[in-house]
């Protein structure tokens, strides 16, 4: 992934590949959690926020563009590139570290970093979590953190697309 020279340095020293934050990550109590984070609305961010207390530092993993498009999230998605998505991530105060995955899943980097939490809104059931079972084969835990509801980056989508508003 390459980095935008634009960004503040303290913002890029934020976005890391998932093998450097394999090493960042040793003996700390790590919150591991994923998504697309396309538009950053204000329940992406409680969600953060809930996920930071969890441990020592939170990791984020966006899906890469190509990966968000294996989702199916609908067309034209994702309306934000993979860079501009790391760096809005990485602004947050919440959020340690943010990275990206190309898989349709985050399974690669969960093995690579073996967080301590594994952490997902609750619009995941904990057995639907992917890396769940790793997460808990190594000791850790898996959290599904409430859904702040009427909040969702597919609802803002449709208003737009209407014109109506919240």
């Amino acid at each position: 992934m390459k980095k935008t020279k634009s960004a503040p340095r303290k913002l890029l020293s934020k976005i890391k590949s998932p093998a450097a934050l394999k090493k960042l990550a040793k003996g700390a109590k790590v919150v591991f959690t994923n998504g697309c984070f396309d538009i950053v609305h204000k329940g992406h961010v409680t969600y953060l926020e809930r996920a930071r207390k969890l441990g020592d530092i939170l990791i984020v993993a966006l899906n890469s563009d190509d990966s968000v498009r294996m989702l199916n999230k609908g067309p034209g998605r994702p309306i934000n590139p993979l860079a501009d998505r790391l760096e809005v991530i990485a602004a947050l105060e919440a959020v340690d570290y943010v990275t990206w995955f190309e898989e349709a899943t985050p399974l690669e980097v969960i093995l690579k970093i073996r967080p301590k939490i594994l952490a997902k809104g609750g619009d995941w059931t904990v057995d639907t979590i992917v890396g769940g079972r790793e997460v808990q084969s190594w000791g850790g835990k898996v959290v599904s953190l409430p859904y702040v509801k009427g909040r969702s980056t597919t609802q803002i989508l449709r208003r737009a697309k209407t014109g109506l508003s919240t």
